[in-house]
């Protein structure tokens, strides 16, 4: 992938001694880990392990201590980076008459969405929506799209313009297992085409065996860290989960 303009792509991130507070309660404690382009770790634990509040550290959306160094190719600090989000999911009530077209564009663009479209912007919503293979929804009212669907153009969007860090919040929330499978293909295909780091929150442990490079188990700090198969078979994950995942995939059977 080839750097924007004047912006050197981040390579790795170095998390240091995070941690973060609210009140009297550390919720999370001495956090070290080194996130690397091209590759998913996916963070998984408990609820209310600080999961969440990792991410939002990372976008410096909440106060923490500790450091966070974004290193370029040459291991020199470099800027903040590009971060791409897809949350949880997306509120929208059924019957709303906003389009997936109407969503990419006010997002995108500063054209008013209630003007007449104008073959640039057409374009746009076009080459937005085949990144995920997802050129069939532009004409559909967001608050008719079933869970996957709203994901893909949530995904989409995220990768436009291509981010440095994409971070991904248990993305994939009610969605069925056809649209689990093709989120994490696509998600699993955009470190090999653009270098990019992914930082996935999960509860799916299959899923996350079979697409993650690395896992760390979060309980307030880092109970566990290594390939799916160092994690998986640790006692805290087993303390965690209460069972070892048995079927765990080659480390090459995710990557397409």
């Amino acid at each position: 992938m080839s750097c924007p303009l004047g912006k050197e792509h981040v390579c790795c991130t170095r998390i240091s001694a995070l941690s973060v507070k609210a009140g009297n309660t550390r919720i999370l404690d001495n956090v070290n880990l080194h996130l690397h382009c091209g590759e998913m770790t996916a963070i998984v634990g408990r609820n209310g392990a600080g999961k969440t509040t990792l991410l939002k550290a990372l976008l410096n959306v909440i106060p923490h201590t500790g450091s966070i160094i974004f290193e370029g190719e040459n291991r020199a600090a470099t800027d903040k980076p590009r971060f791409g989000y897809v949350p949880q999911s997306l509120a929208a009530e059924q019957g709303n008459p906003v389009s997936v077209e109407d969503l990419i564009i006010s997002c995108l663009s500063r054209y008013p969405v209630w003007l007449p479209r104008r073959s640039r912007d057409t374009d746009l919503v076009r080459k937005v929506l085949s990144s995920v293979n997802a050129e069939e929804l532009a004409s559909r009212r967001v608050g008719d799209l079933s869970g996957g669907e709203i994901q893909r153009v949530m995904l989409a969007l995220a990768i436009h313009p291509v981010p440095d860090i994409l971070l991904l919040d248990e993305p994939v929330s009610g969605v069925d297992r056809t649209g689990l499978c093709l989120f994490y293909q696509l998600v699993s295909s955009l470190r090999k085409d653009y270098d990019t780091t992914i930082l996935l929150v999960s509860h799916d442990l299959d899923l996350v065996a079979r697409y993650a490079d690395h896992v760390v188990l979060i309980d307030r700090g880092i109970a566990a860290s290594g390939t799916v198969q160092e994690v998986y078979t640790s006692k805290a994950f087993t303390e965690t989960f209460g069972h070892i995942v048995t079927d765990i995939p080659d480390s090459t059977d995710g990557v397409l």
